[in-house]
């Protein structure tokens, strides 16, 4: 047969790769390479190609049968289409497309045109895949629950700036995706969802970037099955060297290793034995072109890779990465004091465990994952946007481990005489009928009664300041749906020999009827009007006192300013003191437990219409004050 016609568009970068393939494919007679086509005019020391930017053009000039696409990811879609409406079929760089409207738009064009779009998912052309599809469908491992994944790489900055749409989540007002997970281990996504049949029911994601670019170089992510199974994916680019990425089938008679860039696959069985096969790999364009020549399977059909451009998906509408700090990092520069390269200390054992207990990043412990307020550098604050908590709690962000510059800790989380009282953060007894306080729901003439009313707090997104605080999107959803979105603002600042926590949220309302915000108190349960900004303190304190006046007199009090000492076990006292400018009455224990708060609905409910903002700045202080220094204090606050 005569040698298959092929353009290759994008020569550069990993178009290079490309070429050497075709070079070798052209020594066998199975392609010539009858046009490139680039931006820039390239070298190419094998055959005689046409050169053109315009595609379309010159597919048509050429008369190739077969385009390879290699360009950027924003590309992808737009030349995948021209290439089929002019006659040809397509072999497309992973991942291939941007969005699942894009997806869509290839798929289109496929079904329109009847030609062929294979993705260069090269994992996907080794025989270790059916294999091991093979080997779960046996059951030979038992029942399979989970499936991790874990990739670890090292890339220089160099990396991140060898192109314009490299480490970029999107470039001018285009979705681009780059990112650890999308791009240079998107073999490990892509592999692992090859293994199952199931529909996708749930996507986590948790990002995160040590090199300043908008995308994500270490992430993971869960990917929750119909049929219940779970696929986990932890990668960096931050390791010290190259580790080998590989997949594990977790069964409960066995596990099954893929080391899928060497085509390896390990088994070991519950009765000891132990087998390792290495197998062969079809390269995906001389399939294509069988494929074009005979008829052949196409081993990634478009199709096929459906699910994966679900969790791309996921991905491009996750929140923004967060910030490694860089006390986290080891830092190379070179001579001149450049940054060089990145090392992330110990992400390679983290990724090896995510792989091993289908486990995020956060739920690791990996230190970097915590969002933390400094005061001059010292950690003062941490900040759990995750808690991994029962639905009677009423599971919401919190911050916890707040202490004095001192070091002194202030704040308790989940004490046994109130396990949902959960540091400091925006707690509500009743928001239209769901509890998002935690544990039981007061009924009038009925008393304290455990309800199926339980409310979630979710995070949405963060966006760090520029004072080293935080601001953050969440809803509040109840057992009917979404009640609430809330902007919440977070940012603590040195006040003298203390520091300051300024806390601030503003919640509106989702439903389309005005939302009524209850306490225990407006259902009859004097003095119980709790609701809305609350701190619990360690109730481990003793000598708790109050100001201005003991708790009789600052409980249901509307002063602008409350304050609270205690001394710890050791010996060390604190003070809080709280600032407010909008009016409501203080929440105020001391006797039973240590807490502080606002009462938003004291004894008649609040009637939430459209938003509602509020503001609590709080001084946190070593030592037990006097009522004159927290006076002047709270004058300094200014709200």
């Amino acid at each position: 047969m005569a040698p298959v016609k092929v353009v290759l568009a994008g020569a550069q970068g990993h178009g290079r790769h490309h070429l050497g393939v075709l070079r070798l494919l052209a020594d066998r007679g199975l392609v010539e390479l009858a046009g490139v086509c680039d931006l820039r005019p390239v070298e190419v020391d094998f055959g005689a190609p046409l050169q053109s930017p315009d595609l379309g053009d010159l597919i048509a000039k050429t008369g190739a049968e077969v385009t390879v696409i290699c360009t950027p990811i924003d590309t992808h879609a737009d030349l995948a289409v021209t290439a089929l409406h002019a006659g040809s079929h397509v072999l497309l760089e992973k991942p291939p497309a941007a969005s699942p409207e894009a997806h869509r738009r290839i798929a289109a064009a496929v079904a329109e045109t009847g030609l062929a779009c294979q993705v260069g998912f090269q994992s996907l052309g080794s025989a270790a895949v059916p294999a091991l599809r093979e080997l779960i469908a046996s059951g030979a491992l038992g029942r399979v629950r989970g499936i991790g994944g874990a990739g670890a790489w090292e890339r220089p900055s160099a990396y991140f700036t060898r192109s314009p749409w490299s480490g970029r989540r999107r470039l001018n007002g285009v979705d681009v995706v780059d990112g650890a997970l999308t791009n240079p281990f998107a073999h490990a996504v892509a592999t692992a969802l090859a293994l199952v049949d199931s529909p996708i029911a749930e996507i986590e994601t948790e990002l995160y970037h040590a090199h300043p670019i908008e995308s994500d170089d270490t992430s993971c992510v869960r990917v929750r099955l119909a049929d219940g199974l779970v696929i986990t994916i932890a990668v960096t680019l931050l390791a010290p060297e190259r580790h080998e990425p590989y997949l594990v089938v977790h069964g409960d008679r066995g596990r099954a290793t893929l080391v899928y860039t060497e085509d390896r696959l390990k088994v070991e069985l519950a009765d000891g034995s132990v087998t390792t096969t290495v197998h062969d790999r079809t390269g995906l364009l001389e399939n294509l072109i069988d494929h074009v020549r005979t008829g052949a399977e196409l081993l990634v059909p478009l199709s096929r890779t459906e699910t994966f451009t679900q969790v791309l998906d996921a991905v491009r509408l996750a929140p923004e990465p967060l910030p490694i700090p860089e006390r986290h990092q080891l830092v190379r520069r070179d001579e001149a004091g450049a940054v060089v390269g990145r090392i992330l200390p110990g992400v390679v054992e983290l990724t090896d465990r995510s792989a091993a207990e289908l486990a995020l990043y956060s739920e690791l412990g990996a230190p970097w994952t915590g969002v933390e307020l400094l005061v001059a550098g010292r950690a003062v604050a941490a900040y759990d946007w995750r808690p991994d908590l029962p639905v009677t709690d009423s599971p919401r962000p919190y911050l916890h481990r707040v202490r004095t510059l001192g070091g002194v800790e202030v704040t308790q989380v989940r004490p046994e005489d109130h396990v949902h009282h959960l540091g400091v953060g925006v707690a509500i007894s009743d928001l239209g009928g769901a509890n998002f306080w935690g544990g039981r729901t007061y009924v009038k003439d009925q008393g304290p009664t455990w309800l199926d009313n339980h409310g979630t707090q979710r995070h949405l997104a963060f966006t760090r300041l520029d004072d080293g605080g935080f601001a953050e999107q969440l809803e509040w959803t109840g057992p009917g749906g979404p009640l609430v979105r809330e902007e919440r603002t977070v940012t603590a600042r040195p006040v003298g020999d203390a520091w300051a926590l300024d806390f601030a949220f503003t919640l509106t309302n989702l439903t389309a009827a005005p939302l009524e915000i209850h306490s225990s108190a407006t259902k009859g349960r004097a003095g119980a009007g709790y609701g809305g900004f609350f701190w619990r303190a360690p109730g481990t304190s003793a000598a708790r006192t109050t100001l201005p006046g003991g708790e009789q007199a600052v409980h249901g009090s509307r002063n602008p300013w409350v304050a609270m000492s205690g001394t710890t076990p050791e010996g060390r006292d604190w003070t809080l003191v709280f600032v407010q400018a909008d009016g409501d009455p203080w929440f105020v224990r001391v006797e039973e437990y240590p807490g502080v708060g606002q009462a938003l609905a004291w004894d008649t409910p609040l009637v939430l219409d459209t938003t509602l903002t509020r503001r609590v700045v709080t001084v946190v202080a070593d030592g037990r004050l006097t009522e004159e220094e927290v006076s002047a204090l709270a004058a300094d606050m200014r709200l």
